[in-house]
């Protein structure tokens, strides 16, 4: 059991940096907005 935690957690930390995962978020939690609504032409 604990030799499959170890794994987990070693493969947890090692996709990342090999290349094998992908951030999927498209920054609109970040983006300005005027009273919550984004200027037209901005994406």
């Amino acid at each position: 059991m604990a030799l499959g935690l170890l794994l987990f957690l070693l493969l947890i930390v090692l996709a990342p940096s090999l290349g094998l995962t992908v951030d999927s978020r498209d920054s609109a939690d970040w983006k300005p907005t005027t009273d919550g609504v984004r200027a037209p032409g901005r994406r």
